[in-house]
């Protein structure tokens, strides 16, 4: 059978991890199963997957930390979490890190393998095509995207790849609205809840690491989108 994906699978419970990487796998996809966070990473550092399934109560590293990790070197692979904590503050935690969605316990192999496909379409489908210029400048910041840096006089801020592709189509646009629906399509390759939440994080993000310079301005059209005011737009070029 033709293998459709890799998936990275994270679940300490031995009988849940194999009847879900059984029905998984008998349903094409190449699935590598790890009992605890820090095998997990050791995998990760040796091979790339296209999908990552992570429990969140899990030994030596919780789930939550160990999606901050892929998140720090890879901010486009799709994470789920299957947990039994399904309260709104766990699932704002898990997207603020950078999840994808959830999968509350107990779950059915089918509503899994739908997630699944869904995310792996996506991917596969809109790959955002964002042009990285040179560095340029916004405000009193020297901004360079294609190493996800900003310089403040002696201060350097690395920026996560979402925080930089974002604000280089914010800035990129100054003193323009921009739809969150088109932010969300470029930046994340899709606009669903739990995007449009992230959304809103990483904007508030921006704002804080801009906020020394008074000038800059990033604006929220109430159900709109977002706008980059710059009192000096000219001086970044696209």
């Amino acid at each position: 059978m033709k293998k459709k994906a890799s998936l990275l699978y994270v679940e300490d419970d031995e009988t849940l991890s194999f009847v879900t990487r059984d029905n998984l796998e008998l349903r094409g996809y190449e699935v590598d199963h790890c009992m605890d966070g820090i095998t997990a990473l050791q995998k990760l550092a040796s091979a790339s997957y296209d999908l990552c399934i992570l429990d969140v109560m899990l030994p030596k590293m919780d789930g939550f930390t160990l999606a901050r990790t892929i998140r720090e070197k890879n901010d486009h692979i799709p994470i789920i979490f299957l947990t039994a904590k399904s309260t709104r503050e766990d699932k704002i935690y898990g997207l603020q890190l950078g999840a994808d969605d959830y999968i509350t316990k107990p779950y059915s192999i089918e509503e899994l393998v739908l997630k699944i496909e869904i995310f792996l379409k996506r991917t596969r489908i809109y790959q955002p095509e964002i042009r990285k210029p040179d560095i340029s400048a916004i405000g009193k910041f020297m901004f360079d995207p294609a190493n996800q840096k900003l310089v403040e006089g002696e201060k350097q801020i690395t920026l996560t790849h979402k925080e930089s592709d974002l604000l280089l189509i914010l800035a990129s646009n100054a003193n323009t609205i921009i739809k969150r629906e088109v932010l969300l399509m470029k930046v994340w390759g899709n606009d669903h809840f739990f995007s449009s939440r992230s959304l809103d994080v990483f904007i508030s993000r921006l704002r804080k690491i801009l906020s020394s310079d008074q000038n800059i301005k990033i604006e929220n059209i109430h159900n709109v989108g977002y706008r980059l005011h710059l009192s000096d737009s000219k001086n970044f070029v696209y």
